[in-house]
């Protein structure tokens, strides 16, 4: 809104106003009219006021609007009257205050204490021209100060508009270089993702191929067996004596067989470790598998020494979380024993379990995670049978680890250890 000057020759006379009446806009002169207007009341708010009071829609612009409500006010009319209301309702909270001064001297300070904050400048301008204490002089002092205030705001307006401008432009080129590094982000995060699906299906056919082999070792060993079983039962020597040429060059060719599969499966196995490993690494890290690298690095496993003590063996994990039971596959796998299974009565009914005790040459006891139930099922069965036994009493890689570190140090037939003795 444009700023308008305060012409000096037509200030009202300079005589002293002591009515208790505060004054109406249409009493000031008309030089205040512009100020009070411009600084107290919004234009869309003055647009909407004299829409209501005209009872139409008001086609002038804000300039026209401005000076027509100016006229309009010099004398009193529904218009001037609509304005008076508005501006009494909007800053009856500064009127009230503005009651409370009874001299001039404090109704000039306390205007210019109001004059210093921009939030309460409005108000405080129409309390102090329509107080009963406010004389020329103040009057005269009141106007001059807004009128220098406008030019201040307007050039304060243009800086807060270049500004602004500039904000813009750096929160677009921002914007482009955001959206930029999101794409790179997300075509990064789809590459590993590719590569994680990929190596989690190459495991899976690697362990299928594993299973494969085993099945037709397993096959090849009954076989051996079978003819094995036969050779008594034959007739005549002569057919013995052919019998059991034939039965030594298949059992030659069987075991050469078998020890291709067996190095064919150990490679397999090794391949499949080697895939887990990257597969790990390719991961990002969870708290729990920080925690089992942090406790893995202090424990050193001789792997050759359980190979020898282990291969061929079946080892029974009784007990354990169910989402670490493909650790504790990977760690039996890995030294070329059996790995077998029993959750210790959270899922398996207990009674399975002395069959699985029975398929088992070394059973390892997680305390921490069985029935009690469980725990002397497994005591009783060990101890009855001469079994070696292992109790583990932290359901965790490293100790697991550990317990087969000491495996590899003590023949299988030796007593069984007992690691932390717990009581379920």
């Amino acid at each position: 809104m444009a700023a308008m000057a305060v012409p000096l020759d037509v200030m009202p006379p300079t005589e002293p106003r002591w009515s208790s009446r505060r004054r109406r806009i249409w009493e000031l002169g008309s030089h205040a009219h512009c100020p009070v207007i411009g600084v107290c009341l919004p234009i869309a708010q003055v647009r909407k006021l004299m829409d209501k009071v005209l009872g139409g829609q008001t086609l002038a612009n804000d300039y026209e609007l401005h000076c027509g409500v100016n006229a309009e006010c010099r004398t009193r009319n529904p218009v001037a009257e609509a304005v008076n209301k508005a501006l009494d309702q909007r800053y009856e909270r500064a009127l009230r205050e503005a009651r409370a001064l009874k001299t001039t001297e404090a109704l000039t300070q306390w205007w210019q204490q109001g004059a210093t904050s921009g939030h309460s400048l409005p108000g405080t301008l129409w309390a102090t021209l329509t107080h009963p204490r406010c004389d020329t002089a103040l009057e005269e002092r009141v106007l001059q100060a807004v009128h220098m205030l406008q030019h201040q705001a307007g050039a304060a307006d243009r800086a807060d508009l270049a500004r602004l401008e500039a904000l813009t432009h750096e929160n677009h080129v921002l914007g482009r270089e955001l959206a930029a590094a999101q794409q790179r982000t997300t075509r990064q995060a789809d590459t590993l993702n590719r590569r994680i699906e990929q190596q989690q299906a190459e495991l899976m056919r690697l362990r299928a191929e594993l299973m494969r082999r085993d099945t037709l070792l397993a096959l090849a060993q009954e076989d051996l067996h079978s003819l094995e079983a036969r050779v008594p039962e034959l007739h005549s020597r002569q057919a013995l004596s052919d019998q059991v040429a034939q039965q030594l060059e298949r059992l030659q060719d069987l075991e050469r067989n078998a020890l291709r599969a067996r190095h064919e499966a150990q490679r397999e196995r090794h391949r499949a470790d080697t895939l887990q490993a990257e597969l790990e690494r390719l991961r990002p890290p969870s708290p729990e598998a920080e925690a089992l690298a942090s406790t893995g690095a202090e424990v050193c496993v001789s792997v050759d020494a359980l190979r020898r003590e282990l291969a061929e063996r079946s080892v029974l994990c009784v007990g354990g979380r169910q989402g670490s039971v493909p650790v504790y596959r990977q760690l039996i796998e890995q030294v070329g024993a059996r790995f077998l299974h029993h959750d210790g009565g959270e899922e398996d009914h207990a009674a399975r379990l002395d069959h699985t005790l029975a398929s088992a040459d070394l059973v390892i006891c997680q305390t921490g995670c069985i029935s009690h139930e469980a725990y002397w099922r497994v005591k009783d069965h060990c101890k009855r049978t001469g079994k070696r036994c292992v109790f583990v009493d932290k359901p965790s890689r490293a100790s697991l680890q550990r317990a087969l570190t000491h495996l590899g140090d003590a023949p299988l037939d030796a007593s069984a250890p007992t690691f932390s003795s717990p009581h379920p």
